[in-house]
């Protein structure tokens, strides 16, 4: 039913428990599971160390896609790892197309009211606009 699983990730504990639902299914599905971080290019991420110029964004999405693969909900599944640069909304749907994605696994932060308004939600506009299934796993406010 499924063969590839993307889990856009931000670091955050909503995606890693978002993750223990990804791999699990992937390990019943014999799915890869393709872990995705977006480097949102709408925040200033560019800086300089000595000569070299640096993206603070893309390495610090490595760092929360190599959490992810390294931990060990993650054993015995096929994995791609993806670090982007662009708008998250665009990007994780983009992927979704671009990758023959069977399904979406996303933390959602259970956020409502007028801070939902103000924030937006990442994972609301990808269960609104997502040509696959949408799976959100639902995580406490912070």
């Amino acid at each position: 039913m499924y063969d590839t699983i993307l889990l856009p990730t931000d670091g955050s504990d909503g995606s890693r428990q978002a993750a223990a639902h990804a791999f699990d299914l992937a390990r019943q599905y014999d799915a890869t599971v393709h872990v995705l971080y977006v480097a949102d290019t709408q925040r200033d991420s560019l800086t300089t160390v000595g000569t070299e110029v640096v993206d603070a964004l893309e390495s610090e999405g490595q760092e929360a896609v190599s959490k992810v693969v390294d931990s060990d909900v993650a054993h015995g599944v096929d994995i791609e790892e993806v670090v982007v640069q662009g708008h998250p909304d665009d990007e994780i749907l983009a992927y979704v197309e671009d990758n023959a994605i069977d399904l979406v696994v996303m933390a959602t932060h259970g956020r409502s009211g007028l801070g939902r308004y103000l924030l937006g939600s990442t994972t609301e506009k990808i269960v609104r606009s997502s040509p696959v299934p949408v799976f959100t796993v639902r995580v406490g406010e912070e």
